[in-house]
């Protein structure tokens, strides 16, 4: 089932065009979020906070993640959210599960239907005064995967509209959170590169300065360097810092 599907005989209803507005700006506003630099927790739990207002009917959201066959809640807007994943958990099924296994959208109303599927998630959902359910699957790579889940306080199940929004939801996030993930990936290994080649430039400077002093050739200065870091338990570019400090201080007798 598409959004196409869903709206192709009502592409001038201003409810469906309002509809599809609110996720648009939904995910403009993760787009912000990931701007911001926040590490994924934060960003899921923003997820989770601006998808609500865009679904009608939906009253609370969660992620829920599967590491090793192990799965567990990343980010929920309330406590009974957490609560009720959580009951799914337990019980080893639910739509939370299922939409992360199979890759598919889940509807689901607390009712005989489901609880006949799941006793245990459904048991924890009526006390946590919930009936309607909706799940997305959310993967990132082989590490990440899950899903998106929707809360109702009321029966309506959400509609096949609403299971449409929340998939082009999750989709659209799936890779804005990708691009900013190898966007912190490259950042991190040019930053570790530019350590990297701050730290050669120091110990190349106290290597010759060890040269000229003592007469040596470089091979001999960095085994000098790399003795004395290791008899002192100073790190190498440490070392090598403090040495050109040293030697470069004003007053001092190289």
């Amino acid at each position: 089932m598409s959004l196409n599907d869903e709206t192709s005989d009502h592409v001038d209803d201003p409810r469906v065009v309002r509809r599809v507005d609110e996720v648009t700006g939904a995910l403009e506003r993760l787009s912000d979020t990931l701007d911001q630099e926040e590490g994924l927790p934060a960003i899921l739990h923003r997820l989770c906070q601006q998808v609500v207002p865009a679904i009608p009917g939906a009253d609370h959201a969660s992620v829920s993640v599967v590491s090793d066959g192990v799965p567990r809640t990343v980010a929920a807007t309330a406590d009974e959210a957490g609560t009720i994943a959580a009951a799914q958990y337990d019980a080893g099924s639910g739509p939370a599960l299922e939409a992360a296994r199979t890759g598919k959208v889940v509807r689901v109303t607390v009712s005989d239907e489901a609880t006949g599927r799941w006793p245990g998630f459904v048991s924890a959902a009526r006390d946590a005064s919930v009936g309607s359910y909706l799940s997305a699957p959310l993967y990132l790579d082989e590490e990440f995967s899950g899903s998106l889940t929707l809360y109702g306080a009321g029966d309506h199940g959400f509609s096949d509209l609403d299971a449409a929004l929340l998939e082009l939801y999750t989709t659209a996030a799936e890779a804005a959170l990708r691009q900013a993930q190898r966007h912190r990936t490259a950042r991190t290994t040019v930053d570790e590169l530019r350590t990297a080649l701050s730290s050669r430039a120091v110990i190349d400077q106290a290597k010759g300065i060890l040269m000229a002093v003592r007469r040596v050739t470089a091979d001999e200065a960095f085994e000098i360097l790399v003795g004395q870091s290791q008899r002192t338990n100073v790190k190498l570019r440490t070392l090598a810092q403090q040495f050109v400090d040293e030697v470069c201080r004003p007053g001092t007798d190289g």
